[in-house]
């Protein structure tokens, strides 16, 4: 991610009055903000708009009180009289970003998990995300409360829809995750976090399929959705049970394993090692893609994480911002991964990625998230932009990719008459790139200046403000 000049040049005429769309931010959001006008217009832009149409050249977007306005070819946009202008000549505008499988909490020791809502958030944004579901929570009331202050203006970062703690059965054996008892437990606990003000429920890879059913129907009642990462439970049971996203793309898949045991998890190694067995054009496989996409069943790509995981890949970007110390740790592993040429994610990791392609392929809603857990490396904002360029590696073209990242994610939060495209009457979530992303992909990475709801976010102090100390935060 990087910081330039743009051009600004303000045209003197009385200042239009906020309207009720633009947010209301204090004194803890003020320092991120570079642009904060209620009339704006971005002049002779090439507009990528999320939908998977071609890149528009020489365009104008009028953001009025945080909304856009009117997007339009350049020589036939008429920019209102006391607008702000910024001439955009030689750069892309892309939707904001709209990440499902994104995490407020990090590794930072062996099974520990440390909440880092205040860099994640600063960094998320800084990465051009403007609203992300964070798929599945370590910090109980602490990630609750983050997306409530964004939403009352007291904190940055992206709109967050919240999700509970896991639903997750006998078997992790991690202290910050309670186990399950049975069907009725699960549904207390459903209550519980949406009393509380959760907005979406996961599911974990120990949950039984009574225990995942009563959820989903206790969800489904009180207006929530749940994914999963699942073992226990296949994709197949699991949409017949009324699931309405499965995590990581086929990797988590234990519907390849033979003979499997009904709620048992056969464990995460001979879960991929059947699943990088399975050719896209197998007959089970082709079977279970078309029960998904005939249920409206979601599926969340996160080839950022598995990247960390397989040998002789690049280092992720953005490992400069860490700890010191978790920096270190984390290229130790890598070290140590890359010294591994047997391992199983070389084989792995393409043939899963290709079964993406191919559900998309084949109509299914792919949507996409990073997951910064893991072994570490996997940081905020950074690996949002390298999910899209995985994407467009596996198979998708740019435009596809930005859509997946977009308005593919807006439509599962329900949200897409309101944010994950460029067009009039959306709100103005929108990401300025010094560069054409529609035919260098690379280019995503070159983020200039970020609008959430009309305001403009400066990323370069968005990371300067916690660079170096990201595991602290």
């Amino acid at each position: 991610m990087r910081t330039s000049k743009l051009t600004i040049a303000l045209l003197t005429a009385p200042i239009f009055a906020a309207a009720a769309q633009r947010p209301t931010l204090g004194p803890a959001v003020r320092p991120y903000i570079a642009v904060d006008t209620a009339v704006l217009a971005l002049t002779h832009v090439r507009v990528i708009d999320g939908t998977g149409a071609a890149a528009r050249a020489d365009q104008t977007i009028v953001i009025r009180d945080g909304r856009i306005a009117v997007v339009g070819d350049a020589s036939r946009v008429s920019i209102p009289s006391g607008a702000q202008v910024m001439d955009l000549t030689g750069e892309s505008v892309i939707p904001g970003l709209v990440l499902v499988h994104e995490h407020l909490y990090y590794p930072t020791g062996p099974r520990v998990y440390a909440n880092l809502s205040e860099s994640f958030t600063r960094l998320y944004l800084a990465g051009g995300v403007t609203s992300m579901r964070t798929a599945g929570n370590m910090n109980g009331y602490g990630e609750l409360e983050t997306a409530a202050m964004i939403n009352r203006g007291e904190k940055v970062g992206p709109w967050i829809d919240a999700t509970a703690p896991y639903l997750e059965g006998p078997g992790l054996g991690l202290p910050q995750v309670h186990e399950l008892k049975d069907a009725a437990e699960a549904r207390r606990m459903v209550d519980f976090w949406h009393d509380m003000g959760a907005t979406s429920l996961k599911a974990y890879m120990h949950i039984t399929r009574a225990e995942l059913g009563a959820s989903i129907a206790e969800g489904h009642k009180l207006g929530m959705k749940l994914t999963g990462h699942l073992c226990s439970v296949t994709y197949r049971e699991a949409v017949s049970l009324g699931i309405d996203d499965l995590e990581h793309g086929f990797f988590a898949s234990t519907d390849f394993v033979p003979n499997k045991t009904p709620d048992v998890c056969p464990g995460q190694a001979d879960g991929q090692a059947a699943v990088a067995k399975v050719d896209t054009s197998d007959a089970n496989f082709k079977s279970l893609v078309h029960y998904l996409i005939q249920h409206h069943v979601a599926l969340t790509s996160t080839l950022t994480v598995f990247e960390t995981f397989t040998p002789g890949r690049p280092a992720p970007p953005g490992l400069d911002v860490l700890d010191p110390i978790l920096r270190d740790d984390f290229l130790r592993l890598k070290q140590r991964i890359d010294a591994n040429p047997r391992s199983g994610y070389a084989t792995l990791f393409p043939r899963a990625r290709a079964m993406e392609v191919a559900f998309y392929r084949a109509g299914g809603l792919l949507i996409a998230g990073t997951d910064p857990t893991g072994g570490g490396g996997v940081i905020p904002g950074y690996s949002d932009q390298r999910q899209i360029e995985l994407l467009v590696e596996g198979g998708l073209t740019p435009l596809e990719a930005i859509k997946v990242c977009t308005l593919n994610g807006a439509t599962y939060l329900g949200r897409a008459n309101r944010v994950g495209s460029i067009a009039a009457g959306k709100q103005a979530d929108l990401v300025v790139i010094g560069g054409d992303p529609s035919t260098h992909i690379e280019d995503v990475r070159k983020v200039e200046l970020v609008f959430k709801q009309g305001v403009g976010y400066d990323p370069g102090k968005l990371i300067g403000s916690v660079s170096g100390k990201v595991g602290l935060f």
